[in-house]
């Protein structure tokens, strides 16, 4: 078991209903993903590293990403493969980074995650780099994984798979997130508190996330309306 099989995979007997809709104010874009599309996005990404990386269970991969959908299917994609997600750039001895274009760290494949709206990837990836966009898309969007992930295994720094998957759903309760509630978030997903907090409790619950990234504090009221917010995490 892993945390995506964990707390994903339940959602997918209803796959067509909404799990992310992303705004970025600052270039007024909005998208909207269904489970479906974010389960896609992680077998896509699940996929690349185990059959083209050979991606190991176990094996340290940095996620250093904003809030954004596409780091959804990053961090779902790592632990569906049995990666040891770490938050960390200075922690060191990666396998596999994803981190945005020019970002500068240390690790056997760099991933340049182009966090565009529209899913475009990066079309001159820097030296040493490559565009995650353009090697997961070529890969099924289905993954069955065949490694026992330990649970006792790091999921998210220091936290082990069995340690996360209880924290997420704790933290859901304890959010006051239930079952097809739309919760509404701007934390920034920097640390392994932000990231349980603002996404994987919401998964873990069965709701639904309305994530801003770069927020407009003048638009958050309408908004609250319009995406029919039931629980609101904003800061």
């Amino acid at each position: 078991m892993n945390v995506t099989e964990a707390l994903f995979a339940p959602l997918m007997t209803d796959s067509a209903k909404p799990l992310v809709s992303h705004y970025d104010d600052a270039d007024g874009t909005r998208i909207e993903l269904s489970r479906a599309t974010v389960a896609n996005w992680a077998a896509k990404t699940a996929n690349w590293l185990r059959d083209e990386v050979f991606l190991e269970p176990g094996a340290r991969v940095l996620v250093a990403l904003p809030a954004h959908w596409q780091t959804v299917g990053v961090l779902l994609g790592s632990w569906w493969a049995g990666a040891s997600v770490v938050t960390d750039p200075a922690a060191g001895d990666f396998e596999v980074a994803f981190v945005p274009q020019g970002f500068e760290v240390e690790a056997e494949t760099i991933a340049a995650v182009a966090l565009d709206p529209l899913g475009r990837g990066i079309r001159n990836p820097e030296p040493g780099t490559v565009d995650y966009i353009g090697e997961i898309r070529v890969h099924g969007d289905f993954f069955r994984s065949y490694a026992v992930v330990p649970g006792e295994q790091p999921a998210l720094n220091e936290l082990s798979v069995d340690a996360l998957v209880a924290l997420a759903r704790a933290r859901a309760s304890e959010q006051g997130i239930a079952e097809g509630d739309r919760v509404l978030s701007d934390l920034d997903w920097h640390s392994p508190e932000s990231i349980v907090d603002g996404l994987v409790a919401v998964i873990a619950a069965g709701g639904a996330l309305v994530q801003c990234t770069n927020p407009d504090p003048a638009k958050l009221a309408d908004r609250r309306r319009t995406e029919r917010i039931t629980v609101d995490l904003t800061t």
